[in-house]
């Protein structure tokens, strides 16, 4: 076996998996540089460092489950009131997840909530924090099946260890009161130990409807609420402004009139 060879097999055996790749470029590199062995060592365990931090990035990236569009520097203002450029980039700095503060994003569909969580929840995995991306309806299948599938169980336990939690379309259906109950349980597990992102379009006095439980909604709202900003979002539907058709005319615009007024 050449000293290359086992220089790879003893990097296979340290689980350093990009250095075989790497180390016959690495080398050339080196002495065309003059490079001290420290100095070559160091610039390879370097790359291995870089290529890990990549795939490490990548996988907690898959894991976060964030919607397509989740680039905050494309969020546009003009049809969202309620958060400015200079707040919206405070909280991509991510000062408030270090405190474990909450953020509650309320306001009518299409004033860019979802947008808005998954763009934070991006920030976060990209500053290597375990953060995650789920509906309400997820959250809730989730509570369900936990005691019966494994899959469900590792989800679950994995929300448990996250920094951040980002639930999407919080209270949009009615819930179930052995399913509210577990939803509390899961809140309480995280208070003061994760952030949560909340969007919603409905307004906490009407979780208790939803939830068909007074008591529960007022405790959830309490861990919620304790450490938390709440964000009014209003303005026109970014999806109704900037919608597709198949046809090039077609009589959709009085349409969606139609549902603004109603709405309103």
């Amino acid at each position: 076996m050449t000293p290359n060879e086992q220089l790879k097999s003893l990097c296979s055996r340290l689980r350093l998996y990009a250095l075989p790749r790497l180390i016959e470029n690495e080398a050339h590199i080196a002495s065309e540089q003059g490079k001290t062995h420290s100095e070559f060592l160091r610039d390879l365990l370097a790359r291995e460092v870089q290529e890990r931090d990549s795939r490490d990035f990548q996988r907690r990236l898959k894991a976060a489950a964030l919607p397509q569009r989740h680039d905050l520097d494309l969020f546009d203002h003009n049809y969202s009131q309620g958060i400015t450029a200079p707040r919206l980039r405070e909280l991509r700095q991510l000062g408030w997840l270090e405190q474990n503060y909450n953020i509650i994003l309320m306001g009518p569909s299409g004033t860019g909530k979802t947008f808005i969580a998954s763009g934070l929840v991006y920030e976060a995995v990209r500053q290597g924090y375990k953060a995650y991306m789920v509906t309400m309806e997820d959250i809730i299948s989730t509570i369900k099946m936990k005691s019966l599938a494994t899959s469900a169980m590792t989800a679950y336990n994995r929300l448990l260890k996250a920094d951040l939690v980002a639930i999407d379309d919080i209270m949009l259906f009615p819930v179930q009161k052995e399913d509210a109950a577990g939803f509390f349980n899961l809140i309480n597990t995280l208070h003061e130990k994760a952030s949560l992102i909340i969007t919603t379009n409905k307004a906490p006095t009407e979780w208790a409807k939803t939830l068909d439980d007074e008591v529960l909604a007022s405790a959830i709202l309490d861990r919620l609420l304790y450490h938390c900003q709440v964000i009014k979002l209003s303005g026109q539907s970014y999806r109704m402004g900037n919608r597709k058709s198949i046809f090039d005319n077609d009589d959709m615009q009085s349409f969606g009139g139609d549902i603004s007024s109603e709405r309103h």
